[in-house]
């Protein structure tokens, strides 16, 4: 797999390729120790997709990603020295995202309590009843 370029498009996964016009980069100096290196170069990368104009994903795949992320998805990724390896990462983690969101959630089955579940969920009313009770204050005996 390359490190994508920026005429590069980007698969997400098969049938499914963002087109490399889509996509927008930023660079930016990254931060941190290491010196005039890190304050001259430009290897922090910020890969966003607009998620309301792409042509990347059909309707249904696309309302379900706007859900999770809104308008907007991007990932910004400083790791490494070279911008080069940056932007392959975050094109790796932008696809990632884009995957794994697109995978449906899975439906819940509904089933019955256990005779168990039923009988701890009573005994822990029942103990916590009792605890409540202890902490009222004694009656007084009628004369």
């Amino acid at each position: 797999m390359g490190a994508g370029g920026p005429d590069e498009d980007l698969v997400v996964r098969p049938g499914r390729v963002v087109p490399a016009h889509e996509l927008e980069e930023r660079f930016s100096p990254s931060g941190g120790p290491g010196g005039q290196h890190a304050n001259r170069a430009h290897t922090r990368v910020e890969l966003r997709l607009d998620l309301t104009t792409t042509t990347a994903f059909p309707e249904h795949e696309r309302a379900r990603l706007v859900d999770k992320f809104g308008p907007v998805v991007s990932v910004v990724v400083d790791d490494e020295r070279s911008q080069v390896r940056n932007r392959g990462i975050a094109r790796e983690r932008l696809a990632g995202r884009l995957r794994a969101a697109l995978v449906p959630p899975r439906r819940r089955v509904a089933t019955r309590p256990t005779k168990g579940s039923q009988t701890r969920r009573l005994d822990a009313k029942k103990q916590r009843g009792q605890t409540k009770s202890q902490r009222r204050r004694p009656s007084l005996p009628d004369d």
